[in-house]
């Protein structure tokens, strides 16, 4: 490897909500190539050990630059940033509507900062910056205009590395048919949401002003009813504190089984809490796949990624079942061979296409930083 290959790596950290994705990547051409990459659990290691001993297994020096996503970048970041004072503040001052992620990027931000110096860009890349142009209509919620103005409460949504990868790889899949395609795109793991995009531009997603709304997710409730929330506050005297940990630790698929967050354990568990959690989990996906048929006007192809969405052919099974008046006909062997791989699982009739396509957010991150201004 030459010095001009060194000098280019890139390296990204993707922190989730359970855990966290470090890669690196080098320019190969006009495309990048992968040097390596690691999963870690959230816990199992701090950032900075964390960082050391990937940088010492697959670099041989330190790397140009680093990208970072960031799930929540408010109302005033809202494209690819160089980490500075002021994004770092914001970032931090907007936590508390991503309190699962954004304190871990911060710390993350932190760690590579004291593993490779002031002098090395970071860049974050924000998984709300995707939806920064969401319609209108789409965007805001019914609360007084005032209100939601001084509070800059809209829609934001998340996930958008994931649904920008989906689109972006079914695109490279079919380019006969993309550039005028409706899609609707699962990311179904620890955090799940859907999101229906016209012709690469989302139109809406399940996600909003904070990561919690939308579909049943490992931890968190996804859609409730708001009186709900006071009701319980007042039942149960909990603080705003403890409501959020409720609503975003102990809820979803885990408050629902009273056994776990975790898809594959409630999958094989005999016992009807475990069922039931995930029959309203596939539900939940259903109806929003329904409502975003209404808003697409029909789509040309479904997109499963995420753990789940890649991994549990049931669930997909499940969520598409009984769809096939909207012309989503699933190849039940397709769907069975498909899982932890790229694969049609659609009938070859099927008026809509259903993929399972892997995630590579970290290669977005990559070339996002690396197109970045000033990086």
């Amino acid at each position: 490897m030459n010095k001009t290959e060194v000098d280019m790596h890139v390296l990204t950290i993707n922190t989730g909500s359970s855990s966290v994705r470090i890669a690196a990547f080098a320019p190969d051409g006009t495309g990048l190539r992968a040097c390596g990459a690691e999963r870690h659990d959230l816990g199992n290691g701090a950032p900075g050990e964390l960082l050391t001993a990937f940088l010492k297994r697959h670099l041989p020096a330190p790397p140009r630059l680093v990208a970072h996503r960031v799930v929540h970048g408010g109302a005033r970041l809202t494209s690819t940033r160089r980490i500075d004072a002021a994004v770092e503040a914001e970032i931090g001052r907007i936590a508390p509507l991503a309190p699962l992620h954004n304190p871990v990027a911060l710390a993350w931000v932190s760690a590579c900062r004291e593993v490779l110096g002031a002098d090395v860009p970071q860049i974050a890349v924000f998984d709300t910056a995707f939806y920064a142009h969401l319609p209108e209509v789409a965007a805001t919620y019914a609360l007084p205009h005032e209100l939601s103005a001084r509070h800059e409460v809209r829609r934001y949504g998340f996930h958008g590395l994931a649904h920008q990868a989906l689109w972006s790889r079914w695109r490279a899949l079919r380019p006969d048919i993309a550039d005028s395609g409706r899609v609707i795109s699962f990311q179904l793991g620890a955090g799940c949401s859907v999101t229906a995009i016209d012709r690469g531009r989302p139109l809406d997603t399940s996600m909003g002003f904070s990561p919690l709304e939308g579909l049943v997710m490992a931890t968190r409730c996804g859609d409730l009813d708001p009186g709900l929330v006071t009701f319980l506050q007042r039942a149960e005297s909990l603080s705003a504190a403890d409501m959020e940990r409720l609503l975003n630790e102990n809820s979803g698929l885990r408050g629902v089984s009273g056994i776990s967050g975790d898809m594959r354990t409630l999958l094989a568990a005999d016992n009807p809490r475990a069922r039931l959690a995930v029959q309203l989990y596939c539900y939940r996906a259903r109806k929003y796949l329904g409502a975003y048929l209404a808003v697409l006007g029909g789509a040309d192809a479904i997109l499963f990624g995420g753990g789940v969405g890649e991994n549990a052919a049931a669930v997909r099974a499940a969520i598409l079942d009984g769809m096939d008046w909207a012309g989503i006909q699933l190849d039940a062997a397709a769907n069975n061979a498909a899982s932890g791989r790229e694969g049609r699982i659609s009938q070859t009739d099927s008026r809509t296409e259903v993929w399972v396509i892997p995630v590579d957010e970290s290669r977005i991150l990559a070339q996002e930083a690396l197109n970045a201004p000033n990086s």
